[in-house]
């Protein structure tokens, strides 16, 4: 570390950390592009208003959830069960948030409630990693900012490219949809059973609702049940699997 850095620490200690935070949260930032902008030409393709697919990457910053609202929103799926499919989808972060404030002593309501709204499975990475045992918050902030930033940015222009690109290249791009969320399970199930055992069962209840003999329940509402069945599931049977591996 360099005496002018080591100056700049001591006496403007909340910008030094605001830019070591910056740095480290470039990364993430550089690969939320790319995904951001499908998620606003799939908006686009989806019927989604221009104006509401922006506001839901300003509003809600979570890119699994905003791909199955979106889904959910073309495939007709009631708001009750956008929102419950949408929970559960998100259900994580509230345990990310906790992870993370424990290093974030004495900030108050306001401060935690700002940085936890900025956490994502990436951001929370390089947070719970650090081995400081108390993270300056101005250092957090700066994680989180650029990766928010890049992902608004990036739906407002997948948004202004859905309107421009032929309509074969739009509709060929929500196949990115079903690779990430592929690219998110895989992981997961090669290190945990139980987390392979959830997935076949949401498959097997998707099958199953799918292939009722009424037939009216809509692809929305498919969604939903067998995601919500899932994780009830296997929160249910498959507590503490993980732990005995």
């Amino acid at each position: 570390m360099s005496d002018k850095t080591i100056i700049e620490k001591q006496s403007r200690p909340g910008k030094y950390h605001f830019q070591r935070g910056l740095r480290d949260g470039l990364p993430v930032a550089i690969g939320y592009l790319p995904i951001a902008v499908t998620f606003g030409v799939i908006s686009r393709t989806a019927g989604l208003p221009s104006l509401a697919a922006v506001l839901m990457s300003l509003l809600v910053f979570a890119g699994a959830s905003q791909f199955v609202a979106v889904e959910l929103i073309a495939a007709g799926a009631a708001f009750p069960g956008i929102v419950a499919t949408t929970f559960f989808v998100n259900l994580r972060h509230i345990l990310m948030s906790a992870t993370v404030s424990e290093k974030l002593p004495g900030l108050s309501r306001g401060w935690l409630a700002m940085l936890a709204f900025g956490i994502t499975d990436e951001s929370f990475s390089l947070l719970a990693t650090d081995r400081r045992h108390r993270l300056p918050a101005f250092y957090v902030l700066g994680v989180i900012l650029l990766p928010y930033l890049a992902w608004t940015a990036g739906s407002a222009a997948g948004v202004v490219l859905g309107g421009q690109l032929p309509g074969m290249l739009e509709s060929s791009m929500e196949i990115a949809l079903y690779a990430m969320f592929l690219g998110l399970i895989v992981p997961e199930i090669k290190s945990s059973s139980s987390k392979l055992k959830v997935a076949l069962i949401a498959l097997a209840l998707s099958s199953l609702i799918s292939w009722n003999p009424l037939h009216n329940i809509s692809q929305g509402w498919r969604i939903t049940l067998s995601t919500v069945g899932a994780a009830f599931l296997g929160a249910v049977i498959f507590t503490g699997d993980d732990k005995d591996e």
